[in-house]
């Protein structure tokens, strides 16, 4: 392998805008089947995907802040930007096509899932999807709880029993062991899915889901007792207007009281345990 020229190549990284130059190499043996042909260093494979602008660790991230922090695609714009980065917002979606794209090939990895499963000697599957956006694609992940390997992820339009079955048999072709067992919320057509699927494995709703669950009732009362809290504290404000201008305890007492009261009825928050992204209605988590 001879030099034969160089190109050159800037990449966005998340730290800086790196400039390369990358020496190609050629054949020069003509009986040889490569003769001519360009061969690139290595090294620039472990920056950045092919005819790309930015560098691996970029996309990494927006994959990130979409399926782990549940972003939309405007907030992962402006992460971008205060990290310093010259993007357009329209960037953020092909971004994350890329990254789609890399996980799905390294979940075909079957040979490693052989390896994860066959060392542990069963599975315990679970399996939810997540919607960042409202009308968006929902992904499905599948993973393992014994290892913490996810099996399989997949992007659907909908979720129909049928093509959940789909996936379900796809994840099975790529482990020999039994599973033991399978955990998920209580959708029916995931529950219908698992029981067409593994008819014989048990399947188990997810504790998270059944404390949000329980949760909502505790959140309903307390709406209702903020609306009878506001319906027996009117006229506060006169009382306020006596106490202006004693400086007793029992004047800032009063006033503490009060304080503390208007406090509760203007505390609006999120229910326990409802993650960011969700389209729940704000109330008060007292």
């Amino acid at each position: 392998m001879w030099a034969a020229y160089h190109n050159y190549r800037t990449l966005t990284t998340l730290e800086d805008v790196v400039h390369l130059t990358l020496q190609i190499r050629r054949c020069l043996h003509r009986a040889c089947p490569q003769f001519h042909r360009p061969y690139r260093p290595e090294e620039e494979g472990r920056l950045a995907l092919p005819k790309h602008a930015f560098g691996l660790d970029v996309i990494a991230w927006v994959g990130a802040l979409r399926y782990a922090e549940h972003r939309s695609l405007p907030e992962i714009s402006q992460h971008l930007r205060h990290r310093g980065m010259v993007v357009a917002p329209r960037t953020v979606t092909p971004l994350l096509e890329r990254y789609d794209d890399l996980l799905t090939l390294s979940l075909t990895d079957t040979a490693r899932l052989q390896r994860i499963t066959q060392a542990q000697g069963r599975v315990l599957l679970a399996l939810d999807g997540l919607q960042p956006d409202v009308g968006h694609e929902v992904l499905w992940v599948l993973r393992d709880c014994l290892s913490g390997a996810v099996l399989l992820a997949r992007s659907l339009l909908s979720t129909p029993q049928r093509d959940l079955a789909v996936l379900l048999r796809t994840v099975r072709q790529n482990w020999s062991v039994p599973m033991v067992g399978i955990v998920s919320d209580g959708q029916l057509s995931l529950r219908g899915a698992g029981a067409e699927v593994f008819p014989d494995v048990p399947h188990q709703l997810c504790h998270f889901h059944d404390l949000r669950e329980a949760a909502k009732r505790i959140y309903d009362a307390d709406r209702h007792a903020k609306k009878a809290l506001k319906k027996r504290v009117r006229g506060v404000r006169p009382i306020e207007r006596r106490l202006e201008g004693h400086n007793g305890p029992e004047a800032e007492v009063g006033r503490g009281s009060w304080a503390a009261v208007r406090s509760a009825l203007r505390d609006d928050g999120r229910p326990p345990w409802m993650p960011r992204g969700s389209n729940s209605t704000p109330a008060s988590p007292r």
